[in-house]
């Protein structure tokens, strides 16, 4: 008896690397004392205090008075930047600092927050204070009194960044082209902090991955359907815009739909649309009616924002980012029902841009190879 023949939808896969320059590292966590007449207080790396990534690197400790920054004789001190001070108002008057110490928010798991992206690296350490332990450092100053010891071993180091692009199915000339979008980098572990990366970005990547699934398999004839898994978002979107001007000089016009963070589903998902997605964002809205996800309009700062301002349409989606780019950012934090739904919303955004009107980004002169 003949076998049945199974259509299984074609993947084309391929990795493309680029350079991503001055990456902040702290290759040593930090051992950061202060004190004043009652005592010393050795401060908790990632809780308490953390590295600024304007920081100069020191791998020595340096220990000093502690001052109020455009109050205090800045030689040899440890200036205390008021909250509402910017940082560049700080650098004005530091003369022979010994650094800055500035506050920074926590999370509701006592977590400050790591970035990567931010200024050059400036002329003196930098450290990020909990607000408790700011103030407490800050009034010491006030009074005339305390001293901190601390280092700054930040280093910073040029890497190769790497998307990976894979083509489940090739859309017809001039046919509608859809092609799903999540970063799959995070901030990266500290030496003895694991930073999971759970909601910011591993529950994009599941989500586009599933969606595709789903998609691939299911699509009307002619439309094509490809997936974008980028690095170097954290460092500013660099993978999304490397993709984009391949997409461009291949003259392609996917339309493109971003998820960062499906965690946790609060009130609504937060929709951000960029380039000619006019017609995309009205799909969107009808596919969010049609499975039950409440969308708002709201900041959606990711790899989307570089697709449309290639020209192309994009929307970006996102969830929840609950422990955002701090160890709280775990599995068990990130909800499976708003994973679903995520998805749920993705799948029947495609299936509605595969079987509306074609709608493109822009003019088209060849296939995508990116």
């Amino acid at each position: 008896m003949a076998r049945r023949a199974v259509h299984r939808p074609r993947r084309r896969r391929a990795h493309r690397g680029f350079p991503v320059r001055a990456v902040p590292q702290v290759y040593e966590a930090p051992a950061v004392t202060w004190g004043d007449r009652d005592g010393s207080t050795p401060l908790v790396f990632g809780r308490q205090v953390a590295i600024h990534p304007a920081s100069a690197d020191t791998s020595h400790p340096r220990r000093g008075a502690l001052g109020i920054a455009h109050t205090d004789e800045p030689a040899g001190r440890w200036l205390v930047v008021p909250a509402g001070m910017s940082l560049f108002d700080a650098y004005r008057d530091t003369q022979g600092a010994a650094g800055l110490l500035v506050r920074r928010p926590v999370d509701a798991d006592g977590w400050q927050f790591t970035m990567l992206a931010g200024p050059d690296p400036g002329p003196l350490p930098v450290l990020t204070l909990s607000p408790d332990t700011h103030h407490a450092v800050l009034s010491a100053a006030a009074r005339g009194g305390g001293w901190l010891d601390a280092a700054t071993p930040l280093r910073r180091e040029d890497v190769t960044g790497t998307n990976i692009h894979g083509e489940f199915r090739p859309a017809d000339p001039g046919g509608t082209e859809l092609l799903l979008t999540a970063h799959y980098d995070g901030v990266g572990d500290h030496p003895g902090l694991r930073l999971p990366a759970a909601a910011d970005n591993a529950t994009g990547v599941a989500v586009v991955l599933e969606a595709a699934r789903v998609l691939a398999p299911a699509l009307p004839s002619g439309v094509g359907l490809s997936v974008a898994l980028l690095d170097g978002e954290e460092v500013g979107a660099l993978g999304s815009a490397h993709h984009a001007t391949q997409l461009r000089a291949a003259g392609a016009a996917p339309l493109v739909i971003n998820v960062d963070g499906a965690g946790h589903l609060d009130a609504a998902a937060a929709v951000e649309a960029g380039g000619p997605a006019h017609r995309l964002l009205a799909l969107l809205d009808q596919a969010g009616r049609h499975t039950g996800v409440p969308l708002a309009a709201g900041p959606v700062a990711s790899d989307n924002r570089r697709y449309g301002g290639a020209g192309f349409a994009a929307v970006g989606i996102g969830a929840g980012m609950g422990g955002y780019h701090s160890p709280a950012d775990t599995p068990d934090k990130v909800d499976p029902t708003t994973l679903a739904a995520t998805a749920r919303l993705v799948v029947a955004t495609v299936h509605l841009a595969a079987t509306a009107p074609a709608i493109r980004s822009a003019p088209r002169s060849g296939r995508a190879t990116a």
